[in-house]
This record gives C-alpha cells, structure tokens and sequence, in this order.
C-alpha cells in the first residue's frame, strides 16, 4: 500500500469515529427519540400494537436486522446487474 492509500484509510476511519467521539448520546435509535417525545407531549398515552416477538437479547437483535440489510443490499444488486446485463445484450 502506498502512503496515499493509508492517508486516505486513517481519514476514512477519522470520519467515522469522530463524530462518534464528540457526540456520545447523540446517536440514539430514532424509536427511542419518538418514544421519548410521544411521553412528553402526552404521558398518557399507550401505544396501540406491540411486537409479536421480542429477540432474546440485543445482539441477536442486531443480527436479525443486519441480515435484513444483507439481503436487500443483495437483492437490488442482482437486480441492477440482471437489468444492465440485458441492457448490454439489446447493443
């Protein structure tokens, strides 16, 4: 690796953590920032549908959506490629 190439691995890094650093309780889920808004403008209110299934712990939790992720990053990639694909065949 040339030293352009880890320069620019250390800045990618950097932007990443930074923001993580400087802002620790920023980052909350954005169920959490509902709940806690949906409290304060109204303490009486109870939510109308819960889960079917609560995940055993938050990693597994994590796992689930990750594979979430995985397979719809996998689909829209095969569907980009199948749609360039026949685009190149029509040429």
């Amino acid at each position: 690796m040339s030293k352009k190439d880890i320069f620019l691995l250390v800045l990618v890094v950097l932007l990443a953590v930074f923001p993580l650093v400087m802002n620790k309780g920023a980052f909350l889920g954005s169920d959490d920032q509902a709940s806690a808004m949906i409290n304060q403008i109204n303490p009486n209110y109870h939510p109308w549908f819960s889960s079917l299934w609560k995940p055993p712990s938050a990693e597994v939790e994590s796992l689930l959506f990750a594979l979430q992720a995985a397979l719809g990053a996998g689909f829209i990639g095969y569907f980009f490629g199948t749609y360039r694909k026949r685009q190149k065949t029509k040429e």
